[in-house]
């Protein structure tokens, strides 16, 4: 048991456990985004409206604000997510997902983030037009921003990235 574990757990897992796996490393990036975007949209740069499904999920009291400095503000948090998760997801990816050693580390964790900026850039600027133009909650808009960033990331993680 504990060497199909091993087995598992190693970089040359079979390309279904390495999906797997990717997806609990970015389920764990996700729920520390998630969790990072709304502490700092609650307590430090209001986001959130009285009606978001979080606010009303969790019973929170929110201030009321214009959609542009809700969308400013959730820009700002998602940025911040981005930071933290991001750093959280690079650790677990190197040592239990991708095989490393294409570049070297520091390449490597550059390159990592400029792809997960590049989808942080497409995907906070679907959920901005979403907040701004067509006046969608922040939960959802923030949603949509998340999907949009695991295609982009997968993909080029797999294939620029780490070794396959």
């Amino acid at each position: 048991m504990l060497t199909l574990l091993r087995k598992h757990l190693s970089h040359d897992a079979h390309p279904v456990v390495q999906f797997i796996k990717y997806g609990i490393a970015g389920g764990m990036a996700t729920a520390t985004h998630i969790a990072t975007f709304f502490f700092c949209g609650w307590f430090f740069l209001p986001c959130l409206t009285p009606n978001d499904i979080t606010v009303r999920l969790l019973g929170l009291t929110v201030p009321a604000i214009s959609e542009s400095v809700r969308a400013w503000n959730a820009g700002f948090c998602n940025a911040l997510g981005f930071v933290v998760s991001n750093t959280v997801c690079y650790v677990l990816n190197r040592l239990f997902v991708f095989k490393p050693g294409k570049h070297h580390w520091a390449v490597e964790f550059l390159l990592f983030f400029a792809v997960s900026a590049v989808s942080m850039v497409i995907g906070t600027a679907i959920q901005t037009s979403l907040i701004t133009s067509q006046g969608i909650q922040t939960t959802l808009a923030f949603g949509a921003n998340i999907i949009t960033a695991l295609f982009i990331n997968y993909g080029m993680r797999k294939f620029v990235i780490f070794k396959g």
